[in-house]
Order: structure tokens, then sequence, then C-alpha cells
């Protein structure tokens, strides 16, 4: 069966920036990986660790940039029942990041050659410092990276999308907006980007031909 994007809004206009998500669009990540290096240093089980682990206001408010790691890692500590140091916790936090998807990245160089392409993620200062470190090649493919702790908002807020509006100097219809999680594509979509649900790397490949920016 051949894939279709779910697109929260079509593309009517030709677009003139592409922004992409990082995690699960251009990184592959498993929180599971997470949980599984924080288990041995909890009173709690595997099971227990991944019902009690949530994107709750404390991690929201770390992407932001609102709290500091310290302070999220406090969180977590009492949330998991960790007896662990920052550092190991961190360890753990850091584990999530698996491998480029390449079929992506490769799609990015291609449309970069075309049109500007960014890339647009929810993360904070610690997972900023790995993923740079490990994916050199992922930060190298984009013109430039939006990291919601440096802008003080994330997806799928309305501001985050009219911050990223104002910097590049794109009017948000223009912006073509690929994302894993259909919550930020229909945040995406309210805000008037042209947004595109991602389930692999053909979503992304469907879009961009539909958009003329690469080959169909």
């Amino acid at each position: 069966m051949q894939s279709h994007p779910q697109s929260a809004s079509s593309t009517q206009i030709e677009p003139e920036l592409l922004l992409f998500d990082l995690g699960g669009v251009l990184i592959d990540i498993d929180f599971e990986r997470a949980f599984r290096a924080w288990q041995p240093m909890s009173q709690l089980s595997l099971d227990e660790i991944r019902r009690n682990f949530g994107f709750d206001l404390p991690y929201q408010r770390h992407e932001r940039g609102e709290i500091a790691a310290a302070e999220y890692f406090d969180h977590l500590a009492s949330l998991l029942r960790l007896q662990a140091s920052h550092a190991e916790i961190a360890a753990g936090w850091n584990a999530i990041f698996v491998r480029e998807i390449r079929q992506t990245v490769e799609l990015v160089r291609t449309a970069r050659s075309r049109l500007a392409c960014h890339a647009f993620t929810n993360t904070n200062a610690a997972h900023q410092a790995a993923w740079s470190a490990m994916f050199p090649d992922v930060v190298a493919a984009v013109d430039g990276i939006f990291a919601s702790h440096e802008m003080g908002c994330r997806k799928p807020e309305r501001r985050a999308f009219e911050h990223i509006a104002r910097a590049t100097g794109v009017a948000l219809g223009s912006i073509l907006f690929f994302d894993d999680t259909l919550e930020n594509v229909q945040g995406a979509a309210a805000a008037g980007l042209q947004a595109v649900h991602v389930r692999s790397p053909a979503d992304v490949k469907q879009a961009l031909a539909r958009a003329g920016v690469v080959p169909a």
C-alpha cells in the first residue's frame, strides 16, 4: 500500500522554508532506553518507571528553559525513586538517542539546494549537547536549529511557530513543517503553517515531491 502523509493542512502555497522536527523525523529516539538505564538505580520496577514517567509540567518547563537540568533531574529522582547522582540520571536521559534517520537526512540535503531548511525541536540543554555531539551530520544538514529551551516556548504553542516566522522573515503560511507528533502537526496547522504528519521517511519524500523540491 502506498504511504500518504497525513497533513493537517494541504500544500496550497509554494513553500519558502522547510521546517523539520529532530526526534522522530531526523533522529531516531527511544525513551525505553532511558527507562532501562534508570531501572537499576530505582526502587521501582521497569513497568512502574514507564507508568510514572510522563511529559508533565516539569518536563515542559525544562523544555522551555524555565528550569535547569539539576532541578528537572531532582524531579525525576523523586518521581522515579532514583538513588543516583545527576550525572547518572543524565546518562540515562541522554540514552534515548539511537541513530540518525539517514533517508530523511538525505532528503533534507537534497531539498536544501532549493529551499532554506531549518529544524525545530522541543529539547533542553542536556539533550542538545548530546545530539549535537552524536549527530554532527544532522546538524550540518540544516541551515539552523530552533531549540525550545533557547526560545522559551515549545511545540505545539502558537507563539513558538510565530517566533520562527519572525526570526526567518517567512510568513507562517509559506513554511512547510514536518513532525512525527500529531499534536504538534495540528498546532502548526492551527498557526497557519503547512504541516505534515511524519510516520516514515516516505511521508517526507512524498510531501517534498508534491512541493516540487525533490524528485518524485
